[in-house]
């Protein structure tokens, strides 16, 4: 018996920023891999760069991501992030855009999850085999900028509204932040490998509900 494994999401998917195989997805897989005793298969649809509305448009329509999701005993999510950033890159020097152009990215955002969580569940309606979901909760790239504190944590709340049996959130943000310096590559956007391993380890300690019966 096998499991397999199906990666979603931004540039925190594809291991940007850590050498090759620290990644939080490799990483956790071998994680998941030793706790169920049983291999892993893994697809990592990864993608740099991606939005909830670029995750959102996938699920609908790529059949390959359609596929590897509706196939997945285990998949995690990692989205969010690419939001927070261009809205305050579209803010740029202007710090009076900043606020109502990140609400309104977290309008869109929540919309957007919304979506992928209905629709999630409408590819693995049916399905026989039980599954389990695990989103990545964010951390803050701009520490420095209040707003995007309160936007990261309302973020979080948000989404960690869809934990259940099925579905587990891993919540970061308390390990990142005044950590920074230690965990994020030197672009200060994306974790390095310890913070690739600090993701790892939180979603390793949501457990492998029903997958570990």
């Amino acid at each position: 018996m096998s499991y397999q494994y199906t990666a979603i999401g931004d540039s925190l998917t594809t291991g940007f920023g850590a050498l090759p195989g620290n990644g939080f997805v490799p990483v956790y897989r071998r994680m998941a891999e030793a706790r169920l005793r049983t291999p892993i298969r893994l697809t990592n649809l990864g993608v740099n760069g991606l939005t909830t509305d670029g995750l959102e448009q996938r699920l609908k329509a790529d059949y390959n991501f359609r596929l590897a999701v509706s196939d997945a005993d285990l998949i995690t999510i990692s989205i969010g992030g690419n939001d927070l950033i261009k809205a305050a890159k579209a803010a740029g020097t202007r710090p009076g855009d900043l606020s109502p152009l990140l609400q309104k990215a977290l309008r869109n955002c929540k919309r957007n999850i919304s979506d992928i969580m209905g629709t999630l569940s409408q590819l693995k309606a049916g399905m026989p085999r039980p599954y389990i979901i695990r989103i990545v909760g964010l951390y803050n790239p701009y520490p420095q900028v209040d707003e995007a504190t309160d936007w990261v944590r309302q973020f979080n709340r948000y989404t960690s509204g869809y934990s259940s049996r099925v579905c587990g959130f891993a919540s970061i943000y308390s390990e990142f932040a005044g950590n920074e310096r230690g965990l994020l590559f030197i672009d200060h956007i994306h974790p390095n490998g310890r913070g690739y391993r600090v993701i790892a380890d939180k979603l390793d300690g949501l457990g492998y509900g029903r997958l570990g019966y």
